[in-house]
């Protein structure tokens, strides 16, 4: 199966478990795999005949941006749900990352990856 890749896609959301997360937005990195099949789009090259990336990373940023969640996994499956409205994606994988988290110790980031 044919992978349309939208990696690194930076976005601020209010989600998070804390009462101080919850209330002011902080960065989140979101990548999304898609699993479509492209060969229509290679032979035609045209639009029609694939998934419009730009669309779905627009839905990604507008679910990020101004849905709330308190777990990562929660806004990872609503994300893996707009991925989905289109019915050429047979599955997607999503990771989510908090690139601030509220953790003692130092990391580079939290992340969460799904597959539906």
């Amino acid at each position: 199966m044919d992978r349309i890749v939208i990696a690194g896609l930076r976005e601020l959301g209010v989600h998070g478990v804390l009462a101080e997360e919850q209330t002011r937005p902080q960065p989140f990195e979101v990548d999304v795999e898609l699993s479509v099949d492209v060969s229509d789009a290679g032979a035609s090259d045209a639009l029609e005949d694939t998934v419009d990336y730009a669309a779905v990373a627009e839905a990604v940023s507008r679910v990020v941006r101004s849905e709330r969640y308190q777990l990562l996994e929660r806004l990872a499956t609503r994300i893996a749900e707009v991925c989905r409205v289109d019915e050429r994606v047979v599955a997607v994988a999503v990771i989510v990352r908090k690139l601030h988290p509220p953790v003692r110790a130092m990391v580079d980031h939290v992340a969460v990856r799904i597959e539906r």
